[in-house]
């Protein structure tokens, strides 16, 4: 593959995450992991550091907060953002003149966790949500319609599909599941797209969603040209109408599960 050279590097915009070990954070914890980062992308800045505490019995995450502020005032950090933290949390960085742009959450047709308290919240403040397992791990899609249960999760061959999986069963059991892939694929076939198209689409056009971030596994390029194709429709009310009629039997994960995030902690 040829070089492109430091022009060609300037337009890629990149992300990275932060998940330090929670326990007292210093200022030469953030500078030493942060360098760390910038040599190994070969950047002089990070566009967006997303930064993630799984353990809010530990207060130190503030103070690591403060540090990356610090970091991208100096303009090592373009931006700084979140992932998975709840909106209590959220709240208090508010409160703490913290400046936050961005949140990623688990946010899909199944998992409307995020309109409850987040998304509100997010408008209020000018905070964009990165939603991910919009696709339930590829469990919304024409390879699953129709299709009867897994006898066990261990039938699963990835463990992103293994939680997804579980997602759904807390959401209300596979046969509603298949519902509701039934009635996307009648969208998909409408729009002439996948059900995976249409289940992104949905989520692109929620409020205060900035994007979605569909995974991929290496050696896999099959479905980059299928989801360019979530930019070339849009769903119609009674798209919304008939999706929201098998979801409105479904159980609310807001109660069951908590707020963003609270399923890993």
């Amino acid at each position: 593959m040829a070089l492109k050279g430091k022009e060609e590097l300037n337009r890629i915009q990149a992300l990275t995450k932060w998940v330090p070990q929670p326990v007292r954070i210093t200022r030469s914890i953030v500078d030493e992991s942060i360098q760390r980062s910038l040599r190994r992308m070969g950047v002089s800045s990070l566009d967006l550091l997303q930064f993630h505490w799984w353990d809010y019995n530990n207060p130190y995450y503030m103070d690591a907060l403060k540090y990356l502020s610090d970091l991208r005032d100096k303009g090592i950090l373009k931006h700084l953002g979140l992932t998975n933290f709840d909106t209590e949390r959220m709240q208090i960085m508010v409160d703490s003149d913290i400046q936050i742009v961005s949140n990623q959450v688990q946010y899909s047709i199944i998992d409307r966790r995020p309109e409850v308290k987040m998304i509100p919240f997010c408008i209020k403040h000018n905070i964009s949500l990165l939603a991910y397992g919009s696709i339930c791990g590829g469990l919304m899609s024409e390879r699953y319609l129709g299709r009867t249960q897994p006898p066990s999760i261990a039938d699963l061959d990835t463990l992103s599909l293994r939680k997804y999986k579980k997602m759904i069963d807390a959401w209300g059991g596979w046969a509603l599941f298949q519902e509701l892939l039934s009635t996307l694929n009648r969208i998909a076939q409408k729009c002439n797209v996948s059900i995976a198209n249409v289940a992104t689409r949905y989520i692109l056009d929620k409020a205060a969603v900035a994007g979605v971030i569909i995974g991929a596994r290496l050696g896999i390029s099959d479905h980059i040209s299928n989801n360019a194709l979530v930019f070339n429709f849009s769903l119609d009310k009674s798209d919304y109408n008939d999706i929201e009629a098998v979801c409105t039997r479904s159980n609310n994960l807001f109660e069951t599960i908590g707020d963003c995030g609270d399923e890993y902690r």
